[in-house]
Parts: structure tokens; sequence; C-alpha cells
């Protein structure tokens, strides 16, 4: 019986250790599989990455450059300083490295101190450090033999080496290199490229393995953008509007533009106020500081977000406005087209009030009224009635067809970020077509406003506007051209043709004289609008009280040009817009066209433009100063007077030592040439008296009768007018050489829309 209870016990202690066996491989097996079929990636991946450290290497970002292949943006190398802690394996080493790496870096000892005890095999310490400060850092690690626990990795920070020139149009890039704004936004994928890695093997604690186990994997760098932008054009445009900015007190600040008429190509884009893309975080504008200053702490940061971004802003294409009498372009461009005028149709001005049914009574702007007049000169006058009368004969249904061929009614599509569209009626009313057939309540952006203009002037196109021509690999290779877009045919060649002629002659006779440049053939039109009460302008201003915004009736003062205006010679368009000046004028004609001539007189003879002088312009000739110095004062008298100059003698020598002005310059018909003949003469200065406020004939005497000469810009044939304060070439009190030759601009006052 023993004998069969031992079996017994023997078989049940069996089985027990058979069924623990089982389970056992079993739960084991089951472990097994999950491991290497279900989690067995994830795992592989975590194993991999205990084993590898990744280091980011920069893409070095693409440049943006001028048409002339100047650069206006690019990417130069810097350092990212990084501290690897798991190399840091004493106290004594923490120390040292934070005390020496705090100095050299401008950071707190403290905050370094901590950041080589962190339980991380790399940590950021700076990004951004120039050239120099790296080598301290080497020359550190050398002199302390420090092997390890410092890298310093390769990275790149944006430049833009013509500080504020052009920033509305670059825009700018945040810390990590993205692009924010302008056309570093619109084309950030094109210049950013694709960052590399430094891939290294580690061991178990954390360290590098030995450089066999290091993977470069190479960074490719971003394209290069090729712009239509013209550095010159672009500077003399900034330049001049700001001047007209300051002296219009324009509250709102002030815009250009200057396209190719023909292939779209935008030459200059200018804004002003604007800012310095190498540091686009601080606040320009004075006004906007001492706003800023005087809030409360907790609404600071709110408020200098606001002021940033009404700062970075792109009023060319992001603002709309009234086009006002600018408009009438395009109107006299419709009724042209559809034959509802030609240049022998007459209207009449009373100049008083003139009534419409329903509707409050409407004022010529020349209270006096114009009169009988043709249709080329209710142009040149900037008639309101005659396009009143023009707008009705054209009709809702033709009126909305144009403005909508014109492109006023969709984006142009130009490649910078943040382009709004402007306001239009949805129904228009007789009413309505009346008031917009001179350019009132509607409104439309400037670049919408040029690009409609350049199809009056070109043969009749619409255009696409671009800012970039090419884009470039690393190599310099063309990867991507912009090729014109000619989007639908707006008017006939001829009307264009006619409308070339018209506007020329209102640069000559009528509106636009103040913009007008001897030697070239501009054509173009005067604005002035009154602002919307739904269109005063970016709450910023209004919410902080900045530049005492609010209140008042507020104007925006337009001129569009363009030249040579000559048929089909037409080739650049220009727009200049002074938002609510708040100075001695708001007349489009007086704040806007004066700064239009400036710029195109620059800008033409930059690009080339051959002068062609007509009757009128060429009775005034300029003269090229003969060379004198060495010559006899006869002989120095006779070459003057051939060259229909007067001469002025100074000292009491036989010979010519010097000359005021020297050689080559062009100075008026019968200015002076001063000529010096002692070393004693050429020590006499004389003082730059006052010319602003004065009439030419005045201003003229004062030249004369002070030894110098006198160059006039602007109007040169009406008696209506003055030196504009702002447009002296030399300053009040200053002592000059007799001779000199001191820049005006004369301006004609009629308060002309």
């Amino acid at each position: 019986m023993a004998k069969g209870t031992t079996i017994r016990m023997w078989r049940r202690s069996l089985l027990v250790l058979i069924i623990l066996v089982a389970a056992l491989v079993g739960v084991g097996g089951t472990k097994l599989v999950l491991l290497q079929l279900v989690q067995g990636k994830n795992l592989q991946q975590m194993a991999i990455e205990q084993q590898r450290k990744d280091i980011v290497v920069s893409a070095k970002r693409g440049s943006i450059y001028d048409r002339n292949m100047k650069p206006l943006a690019q990417s130069a190398t810097v350092w990212t300083v990084v501290l690897e802690p798991v190399y840091i394996d004493s106290e004594e080493k923490s120390q040292l490295i934070a005390s020496e790496l705090s100095k050299i870096l401008e950071l707190d000892y403290e905050e370094v101190f901590k950041k080589t005890k962190e339980n991380s095999s790399s940590v950021i310490l700076k990004k951004k450090i120039e050239n120099d400060v790296k080598d301290k850092i080497l020359n550190f690690q050398k002199e302390k033999h420090i092997r390890n626990g410092i890298r310093v990795v390769e990275d790149h920070k944006r430049y833009y080496p013509y500080g504020c020139l052009a920033s509305v149009v670059l825009g700018f890039t945040g810390t990590d290199n993205q692009g924010l704004w302008g056309l570093e936004s619109y084309y950030d994928r094109e210049l950013s490229g694709q960052d590399g890695r430094l891939v290294t093997a580690r061991n178990a604690s954390g360290t590098d393995m030995p450089f066999e186990h290091e993977q470069m994997i190479s960074p490719k760098n971003g394209y290069s953008l090729v712009t239509s932008i013209d550095e010159t054009v672009q500077h003399a445009m900034e330049k001049y509007l700001e001047e007209g900015r300051i002296n219009s007190k324009s509250v709102n600040g002030a815009t250009a533009i200057m396209m190719d008429v023909n292939n779209g190509e935008i030459l200059g884009m200018a804004v002003k106020k604007d800012y310095d893309p190498n540091k686009p975080f601080e606040l320009e504008d004075q006004d906007f500081l001492k706003a800023l200053e005087a809030l409360p702490e907790n609404e600071k940061t709110k408020a200098k977000h606001a002021m940033l971004n009404y700062q970075w802003r792109n009023k060319a294409v992001t603002d709309s406005y009234c086009p006002g009498s600018t408009f009438k372009i395009l109107t006299a461009s419709m009724a042209l087209e559809e034959g509802v005028v030609d240049e022998n149709s007459k209207f009449h001005c009373t100049g008083g009030l003139i009534p419409f049914p329903g509707v409050k009574k409407i004022r010529c702007h020349k209270r006096t009224g114009h009169g009988s007049q043709t249709f080329p000169e209710a142009i040149c006058h900037s008639c309101n009635p005659a396009f009143m009368k023009i707008g009705q004969d054209l009709g809702i249904e033709r009126f909305c067809k144009y403005f909508r061929n014109f492109g006023l009614r969709e984006k142009t599509g130009i490649d910078l970020p943040g382009e709004t569209n402007g306001i239009f009626f949805q129904n228009m009313r007789p009413i309505d077509l009346i008031v917009s057939s001179f350019g009132q309540n509607f409104t439309i952006t400037p670049i919408q406003m040029i690009v409609a203009v350049a199809s009056c002037v070109n043969g009749g196109k619409l255009v696409q506007p671009h800012v970039v021509k090419q884009i470039l690999d690393e190599g310099g290779n063309i990867i991507k051209t912009t090729d014109k877009l000619i989007k639908r045919q707006v008017i006939s060649a001829d009307t264009s043709r006619k409308m070339c002629e018209l506007l020329q002659k209102n640069v000559a006779e009528g509106s636009g004289k103040n913009g007008n440049v001897p030697g070239f053939r501009i054509g173009g039109k005067t604005g002035t609008s009154e602002k919307k009460p739904d269109n005063k302008g970016p709450s910023v201003l209004e919410k902080y009280n900045i530049r005492n915004f609010s209140g008042g009736k507020d104007y925006v003062a337009s001129f569009v040009a363009f030249a040579p205006s000559e048929g089909k010679e037409s080739k650049y368009v220009l727009l200049v817009l002074y938002d609510t000046p708040r100075g001695n004028s708001y007349y489009g004609s007086q704040v806007a066209a004066p700064i239009a001539g400036k710029i195109f007189y620059d800008a033409l003879m930059h690009l080339g433009v051959r002068k062609k002088y007509n009757e009128k312009e060429l009775i005034n000739l300029e003269k090229n100063v003969p060379f004198l110095v060495g010559s006899t004062v006869d002989k120095a008298k006779a070459d003057i007077y051939k060259n229909e100059l007067q001469a002025i003698i100074k000292g009491n020598g036989d010979y010519v030592v010097s000359q005021i002005p020297e050689a080559g310059e062009k100075i008026p018909k019968n200015a002076k040439v001063v000529i010096y003949t002692d070393e004693m003469s050429t020590q006499r200065k004389v003082k730059v008296p006052k010319f602003s406020g004065l009439s030419l004939a005045d201003a003229n005497k004062l030249a004369f009768n002070s030894d110098l000469n006198m160059n006039i810009l602007g109007v040169t044939d009406s008696s209506n007018g003055e030196i504009v304060s702002s447009n002296q070439s030399i300053p009040v009190g200053e002592m000059v050489s007799a001779g000199t030759i001191i820049t005006v601009r004369f301006v004609q006052k009629d308060t002309v829309e």
C-alpha cells in the first residue's frame, strides 16, 4: 500500500512539474512574441536613439538680390554653443566652464553652472554668436585642455546690408531662420533649404564612441532670389518719399511704387515709416515708443505687438484707399474706348453747387468754375462735373465691366504676403456711379491702382505684377524664371496712345505741372481724395492716440505718373501716395507731384532714359561749364561768354587758379561761372540765403545778388507758386564759394485735386 501511494504521489508531482514548465514556456514564448513581433520596431528604435546622438547642421538660407545682383539679404556663418554635461565629470570642471563661458557669452554664472549639471548629453547654451566670440571659446578650450564638454556648431544669421532699404518688401526672419514677412515669408520654402545632421554613436555612459561611428548628412542650402528691384531706384524713392512725409506731416505714412508697364516688374516699392529688418522686433517710431512707455505694464506686451504689426505691414499691398482724381485716368480710358467722348467733346462747369436728384449738392474744386471746356481740358482742369457727366454717359453696366477688367475687383496676385482687396459697391446706384467717376466712395489698393494705370499706357494690356525675376540654385543656375503674364486686353492700343498724349499734356500744362521734369516726357494725374469714415486708418493709431490721428477731415494726396510718355515708348509707371497729410497742404498737386518729379529724375537718369527737350525747354537748356583753370583771365572770359554763361572774376591775378562750378557741370543758360585768380580770393565765402516761400522771380534775383547759381526743378513758367522749403539743396546760412549751385523746387500753388 505504501508503495502504491508513493507511485501516485510521484505521478502527481510529475504532472504539476509538467504544468509549471508548460506555463513558464508559454509565458516566456508569449513575452518573446510580444517583444519581437509586436514591440520589436519600437524597442529597436529606442535602442538606436540611446546609442545615437543627432546634431542638426543648419542649411544656409539663400540670398536675395536686386536686379543687378546687389545683395539685399544674405546669410553669414554664426555659431551655436552647446554644452555636453556627460563629459563634465567633476565639480572643478563645471565651475571652470561656467566661469569662463558666462564671461565670454555675457550670461549669468549660476544659470550656466546649472546647465553643466543637467542629466543630458547636450544642452544649447547660446545661439547666433559671431566668429570673434567663437574664437575666444576655442582658445579657452585649448588653453585649459578641455577636449570634451563644449561643442561649437555652425549656424547662420540673416543680414540685410542696406538696413531699412526695401524692408517692407524683403521682410525678415525669426531666430530659427524661418521667414516671417515679405519675400522671406512668401518664398520661405525656396530660401530655407534642408537642414543636415551630424550623427554620432554613444556608449552606455552617454559619451561619444570613436570617429568611425560618426556620419555626416550634409545640409542642402536654399535657393536664392533675383528680384526686379533696382537698388538705386529704391534708394531714390525712399529718400524723397521720406522727405515728403516729413514736410507734409503725413500721419499715416507714405507709399510709392515704380513698375515696368510692359512686363509688371516692380523696380521699387517703398513705405515710410518703415523698419530695419536686422532688428525687426524693435520699434523704430518714436511716437510709438512714447505711447508704449505711457501705458500700464499689463498692457505693454499686447500694445507692442499691435505696433510692431503696424510697423511691418506693406501699405502698398495691404492698405486700401480712395484713389480720388487719379482714377479719372481709368474713367477717361473707358469713355474713349466706348466712344462716349473724343478729343472734341465739350463740357461746361459753372463751379457752383451741382444738384443731383435725391443727393446732396456736389461742388467743383474750382469755385468760380471752368466754364466751357474740351475733354482734354477737363482732364487738365481735373474737373469733377465733367467726369460726372462722363460717368452718366457710360452707365452703370459699362462702368462696372471696365472696373472689373482693370483688375479692381480682385487681388493682383503679386508675390508678396498680406495682399488685400478694396471695397466696391455690391449694387451700384446712379449716385454711386457719379461719385465713382472721379474716384470717391470706393477703395482699392496702391498695387491695384498702378497695375490698372499701366494698362492705360502700355497698349491696353493688364499685366501681372511681380517682384521676383529668377530663382537660382547654390551654383547660380536658373531654377525658375518669372515669365511676363498678360491677363487680358482692357482697352485698345489706339485708346492707350490717346491717353498717353492727354496725360502728357496734363503734366506739361495742367494739374500735374508740379511733377514735370525738363527733358523727360512725363504723363500723369494728381489726386486728392477725402477718406471715408470707415477707412480712416489702422486702429492702433486711434487706440493709443498716436500722432493725434483722430478728428477732422482727412485726405489722401497722390500722383500717378509714367515716363517716357510718347506713345509706344511708355516704360515706367510711378505712384506716390501720402496718407493723411497735416502740413500746409493736402492736395496731391502740391504734396505728391513734386516728390514724384524728384524720384523720376533720379530714376530715369540711372535707367538710361535719354532726355528729349522741347522748344520751350531748349531756350533754357543747361550749359556745360568749360575747363578754365590755367587759362588767362581774358581767355577764360571768352570761353564763358561763348557758352552763353556769365563770368564773375575774383582776385587780382592774371591766371585762373580755381573755378566754381567745376568743369563739366551743367548749369542753366546765363548762369554765373566764378573764376578765382589768386589763393586769397578762393578763401572768400558767401552765405546761402533762404529761398523758401519766394516767387520764382524773387528767388532768381536773390541768387543773382548773392553770387550764387540756382537750379530750378518743377514748374518754371508759372507766377502762381513758391519755392518749397524742404527742397533747398544747401541749408540756409551755410557758407559756400561764390558760384555754388543751389537746387530748389518751384511748386504751383493752385489747389487742384
